[in-house]
């Protein structure tokens, strides 16, 4: 893990409302988890910015590990907070939490 990519990962995580480290990139997702994160987002319209780790696996795995103790990809981050993975997005959308807590972000 170098302290470059955890500063750029730092970075994106508070620079942009919702970011998604994923396996491809929002219009061609490279895992079934990363589509379902994508889809579940854009069913309740929130526009998001998104990483692809495949571009450095290995150090983007260790680095979130490091940043969100977390070990599986994608994972999500709301207002710089981390939400988690693929089966909590879609938990929260199916509660409303999902849309509550991105609802939050235009309030603040």
């Amino acid at each position: 893990m170098s302290s470059e990519l955890k500063q750029q990962v730092e970075d994106l995580i508070v620079n942009n409302p919702v970011h998604v480290f994923m396996k491809g990139t929002p219009e061609w997702p490279q895992c079934g988890f990363s589509k379902a994160t994508c889809d579940a987002l854009r069913s309740i319209d929130v526009q998001f910015t998104a990483t692809n780790v495949l571009e450095d696996l290995d150090n983007y795995r260790a680095t979130l590990m490091d940043v969100a103790a977390w070990p599986t990809i994608p994972q999500v981050f709301i207002g710089g907070d981390f939400v988690g993975g693929c089966d909590i997005v879609l938990e929260m959308l199916r509660n409303g939490e999902l849309e509550e807590k991105i609802g939050a972000l235009t309030e603040e």
